[in-house]
């Protein structure tokens, strides 16, 4: 059985590769990316990894050394980039060969290299926080006027045990809210053993979808998107998507840390509930160019999407909803 899972792994990836390389002599069709980190590579903790590597989480005995929380024991193998330099230019190659635009978050200096070096449009840039002691509202808000930052995330309050409804940030919200930016909550696990590893304070229970009601009530022209769909919550994300018309989804992170089979069901959960266009394409990006193609793939062989709906995820829910001219990406 597990040489027949690893087998089907690498058929994704190949037959992803063969498709995007048929596609090369022509313009590909347009992607966008709503979830990248730019961030400095140090090389001596990039290491490389086996994507679906969640799919075995052992547990381990408290008194015992803690989890590795990267596998690389897969069949397929993702080198990790060991410069900034060597992460901007294949990430530079890869965003012209497939026709992709990315919002990202992280070092300011990093997005305005990328900005640069790619088309100024196809770079989007994002502020994020964490609680309410990182920026100051003053600060935040400033930010945000300068018209550099387009978007607000990624929001990461769940790593401080915090909920996206307490009052504590509620003013960041209201400044976001009053200036028409679009925010993304990270609302979704951490993979395995975050809270032993490098987030004490990380909770499961902040990552319940339903925790932004009371934020969304307060303010309704808020427009959300909730990171990693609020995977494993499916219930309660579509509850809330059914309960609120503008809040969307991003795939990002589980599309290539979770078995296969769980990622497809939770797709397909959200697209049978009839949210198809509210979800959008999200890598998570870090180290891993290669990252990017392993993400499509899963999005291009789910055989139970319509070319119309992986359409729909990879652009066109995004031009919706970040307010885009979608004949500047073709």
């Amino acid at each position: 059985m597990k040489k027949i899972v690893l087998f089907a792994l690498v058929w994704v990836v190949l037959i992803t590769q063969n498709s995007l390389a048929q596609t090369a002599s022509a313009k590909h069709l347009p992607i966008i990316d709503v979830h990248v980190h730019a961030m400095k590579v140090n090389a001596n903790f990039a290491s490389d990894m086996s994507p679906w590597f969640l799919s075995n989480m052992p547990g381990t005995d408290p008194n015992e050394p803690t989890p590795k929380f990267l596998n690389a024991d897969g069949a397929i193998m993702l080198k990790a980039a060991h410069s900034d330099e060597e992460f901007q230019d294949e990430l530079m190659q890869t965003m012209k060969r497939l026709n992709m635009t990315i919002v990202a978050s992280g070092d300011p200096q990093v997005i305005r290299n990328w900005k640069k070096a790619a088309a100024p449009d196809r770079v989007i840039p994002s502020i994020g926080f964490s609680s309410a002691s990182g920026i100051s509202v003053q600060a935040f808000e400033d930010s945000l006027k300068t018209g550099f930052y387009k978007v607000v995330g990624e929001v990461g309050l769940q790593y401080q045990g915090l909920s996206p409804s307490d009052p504590l940030v509620d003013k960041y919200f209201e400044v976001a809210e009053r200036l028409n930016v679009p925010v993304a909550i990270h609302m979704g696990t951490g993979g395995n053993g975050m809270a032993n590893l490098t987030s004490p304070k990380y909770r499961a229970s902040m990552g319940n979808p339903l925790l932004l009601e009371d934020l969304l009530a307060r303010h309704p022209k808020l427009k959300v998107w909730v990171m990693h769909a609020g995977y494993p919550m499916i219930d309660e994300m579509i509850a809330l998507m059914g309960a609120n018309s503008h809040v969307y989804v991003d795939l990002a992170g589980m599309i290539w840390s979770y078995p296969l089979e769980e990622i497809h069901m939770y797709l397909r959960r959200l697209v049978q509930a009839g949210f198809g266009k509210r979800i959008m394409y999200g890598t998570d990006l870090m180290v891993w160019p290669k990252l990017l193609e392993t993400s499509l793939g899963v999005i291009e062989n789910a055989n139970y999407l319509s070319f119309e709906q992986k359409r729909d995820i990879f652009f066109n829910n995004a031009v919706r909803f970040f307010r885009l001219d979608p004949s500047k990406y073709q």
